[in-house]
């Protein structure tokens, strides 16, 4: 695995790079909040790197910070998603910004994104909800999330208690958006329950 890259930048062709480490050019792909905040051509650079090993190729992806990569590979693990739309999200939101919309369960940010339809969106809400605040603990989106109170665990355990209960994640979701934002677990569940029944 080739976990850094450090070299001389040669070329900047959005989304990708190219860097020359000791004589052999690398070329990278990058989301745009790494692309960014790339020096010019001809100065040197240093990229946290994802290598993928499909039948097609061997590909390589450049990251700015620890989290964008650790963000990165938690897309990739939600199913449908593959290297092009993890990229495009993470060129779309922030990482923060990702885990904050993620922790609130906000779809709407996700579906600005070109390319994420409310399917998408919601199932990346839903693979992630546990897995990037576990991965990315000290990212400010989670701090701020964690920081609102008990909103975002309580909507989770409603979501959970719904999907337990047989409901699809569509029906869960239409469900919640009736809910307060300060709503407790049992009076969110009974509250949901009811709304479902009228459906």
């Amino acid at each position: 695995m080739i976990g850094r890259i450090t070299g001389i930048l040669l070329e900047k062709n959005p989304p990708q790079i190219l860097i020359d480490a000791s004589g052999v050019g690398y070329e990278l792909d990058v989301p745009m909040s790494t692309f960014y905040n790339l020096p010019a051509t001809g100065e040197r650079v240093s990229l946290h790197t994802h290598l993928a090993v499909r039948e097609d190729g061997h590909f390589l992806y450049g990251f700015a910070t620890t989290e964008e990569r650790t963000a990165f590979r938690q897309l990739l693990k939600v199913s449908g998603i593959g290297a092009r739309m993890a990229l495009a999200v993470l060129s779309g939101l922030s990482v923060s910004d990702l885990a904050q919309a993620i922790a609130l369960q906000e779809a709407g940010r996700l579906v600005k994104i070109p390319g994420i339809g409310k399917k998408t969106a919601e199932r990346l809400l839903l693979e992630l909800r546990d897995k990037l605040g576990k991965a990315l603990p000290q990212t400010a989106g989670i701090r701020l999330a964690t920081s609102v109170g008990t909103v975002p665990d309580a909507r989770s355990d409603i979501l959970n208690a719904l999907l337990a209960l047989g409901y699809n994640e569509r029906e869960a979701f239409g469900a919640m958006k009736g809910l307060t934002d300060d709503v407790g677990v049992s009076d969110g569940i009974r509250a949901a329950l009811k709304l479902l029944s009228k459906a």
